[in-house]
Parts: structure tokens; C-alpha cells; sequence
């Protein structure tokens, strides 16, 4: 359990987890009621902070580590350290931290590894989340490392390698350019040598976000759409606590792509604090919308069943 008499601080310090050539921190939380035995060993889900966030005030936030307690979720929270970056952002726009087995991707991999070695992680229910920079690097490790993960959210993000350096970073955030369908397939297709079966991938943004424009977030979609074998229109659109849903099914009717576009939100993490399924609470880039990212994320991933 955390040392720290901080009420808000619920992790713990991940102290040693292999070589670590990004130059990361690592926090883990691990529920009392998590599941660890030889029939049926629990789920591990990675969550990524944004830029100006930490690991801590991100759990706060989202309330992750809420739900983990309620569904036996064991999580890692990787963390940017300011000698990095000045504004604790990950570097998913680097040709050096946005390729398998070299830095930051390969420090979380080996985060990954260590907790699954340490709590005996189901290896087929590893999922990984995050916000802004937090989110571009989840399309990085879904793209690097298609082979750990059953399924990933990318919330307020950028697809895959959709720019190699700050500049380009800078435009297409802001919706300019940009890789053309194909190069975006071939994006991932091209980052390791795994053919399949891919991750499912799970796509939140704000219709009214100012600081990545959430053109992205339809092009995360076309990103994993051809990989997926599911172009074209989605399967069926509905409503889900007041916001649309699009959901992408491939030929065994499996819900393999969703798209959540919330209408007037600004950048940041969908939450709903209040209520009896309420998680987390309101903060900078924590948006109190009446929908929790976090809950149902977690109930497409098939955690909260």
C-alpha cells in the first residue's frame, strides 16, 4: 500500500522494472479484492497521463484506482519526469521514443512485464489508456506492441506516428495535415512484425477541443479501420448516456472499433463524478460531462462484468 499520509495518493512506487532507456517513473495500485490464482488471474490496465498531469493527480482525476477496487483491476501508471520534458509530457512524436524496443516505449514494456511477472497478470487481459500526450503514446505501445495488449483507449490523442518532430506535432494537433489513409495503415502494420489479432481500440475526444483538434480522433479510427477489416461506415451509432456512440463490428459481430465524440467538450477526460456508478472527480483536463470515460472503457474491455 502507498506510504504517503496523502488521502489522495493511492499509488505505489514501482522501484525496479528492467532497463529503462526513456528515463521513466512507474506507479502501480493494486486492489485488496485483485484476483491471484492459477484459475483465473486478474486484468492489468496501463493508464498514461496528459502534459502538466502526474500519475497521482491523473488517478484522482479518472478515477481508475475507484474502479479497480470495485472490479479487481490491477493498474501501472508510467509517469514523465520533468527532466524529459518541461511540461510532463510523453514524447509519442520522437523518431527515438515512437519505435518498438527504444525508449519510452520500451520502458513501459518492461513496466508491463515486471507486473505481470510480480501479481501474475492474466497475459490475455492487458489494456492500456490515456490522455493527450498520454493518449499519442498509447497508440504508440497499441502500434509497437500489438502483441501485449487485448485492447486500448485513446482519449484527446493523435494516431500512430502521425508526426515525426515538434513541429509537425504542433500542426497536426491542431487538425493540419498529416499521413493519408494508407500510410496510416501501413503506419502500424509496419511497427512490428505482428499479424494478429489486434487490439480492439476504444476513441474518446471533445467535439469543442481547442488544444488537439479531434479531426484526430477520426483519424485514429481510419488508423485501425483497414487493420481491423472493418472500412467504411459504422456498424451502428446509438446513444449512450446522452453522447453518440459509433461502433465498428467486424464479420464475427465483435465490437472492435468505438468513437465517442462529446459534444462541447474541451480537451481533457471525460468524467462523472456524482451518482451511484459516479467516478473520480472534476479538475484541469478532468471535464465533468455526465459520462465516465473510465467506466465504460473498462466495460468494452469486458472489466466491469
Amino acid at each position: 500500500m502507498p506510504t504517503s499520509l496523502d488521502s489522495h495518493n493511492r499509488l505505489t512506487d514501482l522501484e525496479e522494472f528492467g532497463t529503462d532507456p526513456g528515463s521513466l517513473q512507474a506507479h502501480t495500485y493494486i486492489p485488496k479484492k485483485f484476483p491471484k490464482n492459477f484459475v483465473k488471474n486478474g486484468p492489468l490496465v496501463v493508464v498514461l497521463h496528459g502534459s502538466t498531469q502526474s500519475a497521482e493527480s491523473y488517478d484522482h482525476g479518472s478515477g481508475w484506482s475507484e474502479l479497480a477496487d470495485e472490479c479487481g483491476i490491477a493498474l501501472l501508471y508510467p509517469e514523465q519526469r520533468i527532466t524529459n520534458s518541461p511540461i510532463s509530457s510523453f514524447n509519442w512524436f520522437k523518431s527515438s521514443d515512437s519505435r518498438r524496443d527504444e525508449g519510452e516505449p520500451l520502458s513501459i514494456r518492461h513496466m508491463i512485464k515486471q507486473v505481470v511477472d510480480d501479481y501474475g497478470i492474466d497475459p490475455d487481459r492487458i489494456f492500456i489508456t490515456g490522455l493527450s500526450s498520454g493518449g499519442a503514446m498509447a497508440s504508440v505501445m497499441l502500434a509497437t506492441y500489438p502483441e501485449v495488449f487485448a485492447g486500448g483507449a485513446i482519449i484527446a490523442g493523435l494516431p500512430y506516428r502521425s508526426a515525426d518532430n515538434l513541429m509537425e506535432a504542433m500542426a497536426r494537433m491542431q487538425g493540419y495535415g498529416g499521413p493519408s489513409d494508407s500510410k496510416l495503415d501501413s503506419l502500424v502494420r509496419e511497427a512490428s512484425t505482428f499479424r494478429g489479432p489486434w487490439p480492439t481500440i476504444s476513441v474518446w475526444h471533445g467535439g469543442s477541443d481547442s488544444t488537439v483538434d479531434n479531426a484526430n480522433a477520426d483519424s485514429i479510427v481510419r488508423q485501425w479501420q483497414r487493420v481491423h477489416k472493418v472500412d467504411g461506415p459504422p456498424t451502428r451509432v446509438e446513444e449512450v448516456s446522452g453522447s453518440p456512440r459509433q461502433v465498428w463490428c467486424n464479420d464475427d459481430g465483435r465490437e472492435v472499433i468505438e468513437e465517442y465524440i462529446i459534444d462541447g467538450m474541451g480537451h481533457g477526460t471525460p468524467i462523472m463524478a456524482g451518482g451511484d456508478e459516479g467516478l473520480g472527480e472534476e479538475d484541469k483536463y478532468m471535464l465533468e460531462v455526465g459520462i465516465s470515460s473510465t467506466r465504460h472503457i473498462a466495460n468494452f474491455w469486458g472489466l466491469t462484468k
